[in-house]
């Protein structure tokens, strides 16, 4: 047998959950309260009744006492009934209109010398509904006896009922107003959440930059408005550097594959005139630079894509561990790895300043080796006379220093140049110059290592780059 579908109940929104929570906590909460009065108020009724009816009982006893108990006994009103009542259950005195042969209470459940509570029926004592029955001891030890006073309690009963009904009747309305009142102060109070949703929808819609309205009122809201606009502006930062950088990049890759192009159309053309060594030497030039494009390219984007990524691991001198991902770090000797990068170009004009004892950092060797690479090869690109390589140690942090005598970087440029195909002298030949992309992988990989990068004047004229490096404490040194 299939089961029946359940029916379908329209979801309810933010708003609509918001007020049913309310009303609902609100409703239980004045039900409870409604018991609570009721309760109380029997309560207190109850306990005037029982004091009244042990103030005639007292009096009553000291009459007792004295021996001079008047016949009939006087009760103040007409609500109270009073018997006096010996060991054998006898009435020996009552009020005006109590009985004067039965007790009001059967002797079986009469204790001798205690004060009692007890709830009889009406019928026994002449008066409507339950009746409270109080006892007294009174009397001498030769001669006991047991003062009764008796009070309906249909007052009683009737005053909570008439309070349950009004709670009854005016309960209902009370939530109904209250949820009005909670429609609407939810409704105000989402209202900027509203104009917060239409507003990203006019953005989504444009598909351009935009901001979201910010609430006058100091609350989460404005601050949850503050932080998407933060995004949004974030976000269309990032998109603005990567169609720049798209631009930059195909802008790049076109003048090689260009100039292929061109060769191999000239020699075409030319055919058994063409000097088929020349045209090898230029393609190969061209596929050297785009190789080494596409390789800077593809770096930068790894690199992007590691931010991006959770990091499983930071840069850290005290550690010795740092990376994204997967990247394997370990300890790097800077004597060692300038002297390696240094052998790779005519001395002069490339000089080592070897220091005077090992010095360690912590960091992927290859990345370090490209950027020292880098930096070296914009050094020797732009000096006269010389390069120096020296390493040093300031603190916590070594640090390496590659400087030219070339003509230097201006102090108003030395921030731009690290920002990706930056060239400073549009003018000078590309195969030379590069496609600007070297001092910002510099950064990137220096960051990563837990160090900076920064741009300075040489003693003389020339410029001079420092890597600061996190060096890596004795007790790892080696390892």
């Amino acid at each position: 047998m299939r089961p029946l579908p359940r029916p379908h109940l329209p979801a309810l929104g933010l708003r609509g959950r918001l007020m049913a929570i309310g009303v609902l906590g609100l409703s239980v909460g004045l039900a409870l309260g409604g018991l609570v009065l009721i309760g109380v108020l029997g309560f207190v009724l109850q306990r005037s009744v029982d004091n009244e009816a042990f103030r005639t009982a007292d009096a009553v006893a000291l009459l007792a006492a004295e021996d001079a108990l008047p016949d009939p006994l006087p009760v103040a009103g007409g609500q109270l009934r009073v018997q006096v009542v010996d060991a054998q259950g006898r009435v020996r005195a009552a009020s005006i209109d109590a009985d004067r042969l039965v007790p009001m209470v059967r002797a079986e459940r009469l204790e001798p010398d205690q004060r009692q509570r007890l709830v009889v029926s009406g019928e026994r004592v002449g008066l409507a509904g339950p009746v409270r029955v109080v006892t007294v001891p009174a009397g001498t030890a030769a001669d006991p006896l047991t003062v009764l006073v008796a009070k309906s309690l249909s007052d009683v009963r009737h005053s909570t009922h008439v309070v349950g009904t009004i709670l009854l009747v005016s309960f209902p309305l009370l939530v109904a107003v209250l949820a009005a009142v909670a429609w609407r102060v939810v409704g105000a109070t989402l209202r900027p959440v509203e104009a917060l949703r239409r507003g990203a929808e006019e953005i989504t819609g444009r598909a351009g930059p935009g901001r979201l309205p910010v609430p006058a009122s100091r609350d989460e809201v404005h601050r949850l408005a503050v932080t998407l606009n933060g995004m949004l502006d974030r976000l269309e930062s990032a998109r603005q550097r990567q169609r720049a950088f798209v631009a930059d990049a195909a802008h790049e890759l076109r003048s090689p594959v260009t100039n292929i192009r061109t060769e191999l159309e000239v020699a075409q053309r030319l055919g058994d005139r063409t000097d088929w060594a020349a045209v090898t030497d230029n393609l190969l030039a061209d596929t050297e630079r785009l190789s080494r494009l596409v390789d800077d390219l593809l770096l930068l984007a790894r690199l992007d894509e590691s931010d991006a990524a959770p990091s499983t691991g930071a840069a850290s001198a005290s550690s010795g561990a740092a990376g994204v991902g997967a990247r394997a770090v370990g300890p790097v000797e800077l004597g060692d790895l300038i002297a390696t990068v240094a052998a790779r170009y005519p001395s002069p004009p490339v000089r080592v300043e070897p220091p005077g004892e090992p010095l360690w950092t912590v960091g992927h060797p290859d990345e370090l080796r490209r950027v020292l690479t880098n930096v070296v090869d914009n050094a020797v690109r732009h000096a006269r006379t010389r390069v120096v390589l020296a390493v040093g140690t300031e603190g916590a942090y070594h640090r390496v220093t590659v400087t030219d005598d070339g003509p230097g970087i201006p102090p108003a440029d030395r921030e731009r140049v690290f920002d990706r195909f930056t060239r400073l002298d549009d003018a000078r030949a590309r195969d030379a110059g590069g496609a600007g992309l070297g001092l910002a992988i510099v950064r990137e990989l220096v960051r990563r290592s837990g160090g900076t990068v920064t741009l300075g004047d040489a003693d003389g004229p020339g410029l001079r780059v420092s890597l600061r490096l996190p060096a890596l404490p004795a007790t790892d040194e080696g390892r």
